[in-house]
């Protein structure tokens, strides 16, 4: 059976690349077969799955060709261990909703089949916090099932993860969504790790992984890959490969149980984010 999972997180606090590096390890260490879609209007959801080959968009190609070329052949792509591939892209830049966009492209998406049965994972890789109806479609309307939040122990990291909680709460009946857990993508920030963990204990779920800072990520990416694909035996493949490993055998989904904001400051005040 497909799962079908949504990764949310604030804007650059590394939720493509965690999404990307997390796919390429799930299908070279663990033999899944997987799919990224794309949510983010800035289609940069899958370069390094792809080589760093620009793809063309959903949006672009609705725009400029019409519905009935936007074909899986025209719009999907296969990079690094048959990884398939596809952006839902944005309007034009100060024209219209990025979020329609989103809904538009997962419903084109379907009404292709891209989302096969033989698929394991299919990940939708989503912008920011859940402010947008757009945005929230993958979890408003059930096309994803299981969330995990991308986050770091630097105060606004936290502040979006929390604010992406209330919004699975509000969406969490209707679709039977659930949350997965947080990843913490370390910024290597004094008590991070602890901050994490007890803020995960706070709104009823755990840190599905710690993964630590490591420039090879950075490397990677120059060189236009995932770190698995640039080195599989560095200890961040390996780092990324136990992340995979814990998403895997995950049983934990919970409705989370969001703080206030009072609650979440004086969190926030406890490990020195404030002065």
């Amino acid at each position: 059976m497909t799962r079908k999972v949504a990764i949310y997180g604030k804007g650059g606090i590394g939720k493509s690349t965690t999404t990307q590096n997390t796919a390429a390890a799930l299908a070279h260490f663990h033999n899944k077969r997987v799919f990224i879609h794309g949510c983010d209007p800035k289609a940069d959801s899958t370069r390094l799955i792809l080589g760093g080959l620009p793809q063309e968009t959903v949006m672009d190609t609705l725009r400029t060709q019409g519905a009935e070329k936007v074909t899986l052949d025209k719009v999907v792509k296969t990079g690094f261990h048959d990884i398939r591939c596809v952006e839902s892209g944005g309007p034009e830049p100060g024209v219209g909703c990025a979020g329609r966009g989103v809904i538009t492209a997962i419903d084109l998406m379907e009404a292709n089949e891209a989302y096969t049965p033989d698929l394991d994972f299919i990940f939708f890789d989503v912008l920011g916090d859940v402010v947008c109806g757009g945005f929230a479609m993958p979890i408003r309307d059930g096309k994803a099932q299981e969330v995990y939040v991308v986050a770091s122990g630097e105060m606004m990291a936290i502040y979006a993860a929390n604010n992406i909680c209330k919004g699975l709460v509000k969406y969490a009946k209707q679709s039977g969504v659930r949350l997965g857990g947080i990843i913490c993508n370390s910024r290597k920030v004094d008590g991070e790790r602890e901050f994490l963990e007890e803020f995960c204990a706070a709104i009823g779920t755990k840190m599905i992984h710690f993964v630590p800072r490591d420039n090879i990520v950075q490397k990677a990416e120059f060189n236009k890959k995932t770190v698995t694909e640039f080195d599989p035996a560095a200890d961040q493949a390996l780092e990324y490969r136990q992340l995979g490993l814990s998403i895997i055998e995950n049983d934990n989904f919970v409705i989370p149980k969001p703080l206030t904001m009072d609650e979440l400051e004086a969190m926030v005040v406890k490990y020195g984010m404030c002065d």
